[in-house]
């Protein structure tokens, strides 16, 4: 079987190369480097060790990916070739390698044979540079992969693979937008190489500003200091949360249970509502914050009980959420933002066994009644229970009304049962027409009552202006206020 040797060679300095690399150097078979750009090239030249690089891959291919696949399908190849290769790659092998990582899952398949031979990562001399002990919490990050890994607030992290100032500027658009222009970081260059190593502490701002990033260039952001923080994430609110519900806590909070929250989810979804209504982004993301701590809140009292916990929680809509895209994730073709709605409700019907049409209607949840009744009314819709076109609604409106008005005429003040249930009816059939006009009943009688507030408002300025109250004025008057207010 042909073999590959995957040989780290350390963070730069001559001195940090093992006994391991140095007797895979002299062992007589091809040596071959992912990349000649460090410091301990410099020793193989001095002893007239034989090597071969990829360097020129990199200036070949147009990125990443490709480079690293055509370095392990080359290495493969050349093991088939030679019986046994030499793969030199910086640092440790298993520290942000990613030619490593394909052959490591491929080995198998190809039938090649693997040993890897370990060297000191940049990760140490790093944490020397700084005096970071790793016990207080550090994540390593890929500064290729930023956004996708995601940087962690309440520990230290490394980002690695800073290769030059593009990367640096992409790093410090990510990095500002979550700890702010001024939080100040570390660049560190050529990490443990004496003589060599740099480290320079500056704001975010300035970090693609530095004209001397290279190959051995990595960033340190210091944890968020707790006590003087100015930012937090949700793993901070859970453990706030934690704390107010904790002994010695809140008593309020403490004694609060998921009925009696109740009110307030529904208080602080409408808050939400009412800042998207306004257009007030401002307003929009503390609403959102008062709606997170809700779910935050009844997670906390759940886990309490042994129900269930934030984990469980976000894990469920995850699994939902892949489960009901399988466009996005299992490859299957959808063309419009209709099929993606109607295959949503296909998978959660099925998920939810819920078999007749008549089980979708009763699935609504019991929202407030002019948004059940619009999705009770898609529903049915979507199964072709429908008018044909909008004039259908609006003698249904009509046909509603005139009901409306016999029932009044039959009632005299006696039973309202009757008028109460063709009112209903009305209201029932208006939220038809608003579906037929691609109109939300909520958000119409949103911006109505909204209307009526503003009107009102200056009504009673006119009145004030006139030296009269509203409360003394007769409804003519009134009635010949609003029309003025409402024709200016």
């Amino acid at each position: 079987m042909s073999k590959i040797y995957i040989i780290g060679l350390g963070p730069g300095d001559i001195n940090c190369l093992t006994l391991g690399a140095l007797e895979r150097l002299n062992s007589g078979y091809k040596n071959i480097l992912r990349t000649e750009k460090h410091p301990t090239v410099s020793y193989l030249k001095e002893k007239n060790i034989p090597y071969i690089s990829y360097d020129f891959v990199y200036e070949e291919k147009e990125n990443f990916e490709q480079v690293y696949n055509y370095i392990v399908e080359d290495l493969i190849e050349k093991a088939y070739k030679y019986k046994v290769v030499n793969y030199f790659v910086p640092g440790n092998p298993l520290v942000a390698e990613k030619a490593v990582e394909i052959l490591l899952d491929c080995r198998e398949k190809k039938n090649i044979e693997l040993e890897i031979i370990t060297g000191m990562s940049f990760i140490d001399p790093m944490l020397v540079a700084v005096n970071h002990d790793p016990i207080n919490g550090l994540k390593i990050l890929d500064g290729l992969k930023i956004e996708e890994q995601k940087v962690d607030i309440n520990t230290a992290n490394i980002i690695t693979q800073v290769f030059n100032k593009n990367i640096a500027s992409s790093i410090k658009l990510y990095i500002s937008e979550i700890y702010g222009d001024e939080y100040e970081v570390y660049i560190i260059n050529n990490a443990g190489i004496i003589g060599k190593e740099k480290v320079i502490k500056m704001p975010i701002y300035e970090l693609d500003r530095y004209d001397q990033i290279t190959d051995l260039t990595s960033i340190y952001i210091p944890k968020v200091d707790k006590i003087n923080t100015k930012i937090y994430d949700i793993n901070n609110l859970l453990d706030i949360m934690d704390i107010l519900r904790g002994e010695g806590g809140c008593p309020w909070d403490i004694e609060q249970s998921h009925s009696s929250l109740r009110e307030y989810v529904i208080e602080e979804a409408y808050e939400v509502l009412d800042a998207i209504d306004n257009g007030d982004i401002d307003n929009l993301e503390e609403e959102l914050g008062d709606l997170l701590l809700q779910v935050v809140f009844h997670s906390q009292i759940a886990s309490e009980a042994g129900y269930f916990n934030i984990i469980d929680v976000t894990t469920n809509v995850c699994d939902k959420l892949i489960l009901r895209h399988p466009h996005v994730f299992k490859q299957k073709k959808v063309e419009k933002s209709n099929e993606v709605v109607y295959n949503w409700d296909e998978i959660k019907f099925k998920d939810r066994k819920i078999e007749n049409y008549t089980g979708r209607l009763k699935d609504i949840p019991k929202l407030p009644s002019l948004m059940r009744s619009y999705k009770v009314q898609k529903r049915a819709a979507d199964i072709g229970f429908d008018w044909d076109d909008i004039y259908g609604t609006i003698d249904k409106v009509k046909e509603e009304y005139f009901e409306v008005i016999e029932a009044l005429n039959l009632c005299k003040g006696g039973d309202m049962e009757k008028v109460e249930e063709e009112i209903g009816d009305l209201l029932f059939s208006v939220v038809n027409m608003c579906r037929f006009s691609k109109v939300n009943p909520e958000i119409a009688l949103n911006k109505a009552i909204n209307k009526f507030i503003k009107r009102f408002e200056k009504m009673e300025i006119k009145s004030n202006e006139l030296g009269k109250d509203l409360k003394s004025m007769t409804l003519d008057e009134m009635d010949a206020l609003w029309d003025e207010i409402k024709n200016t």
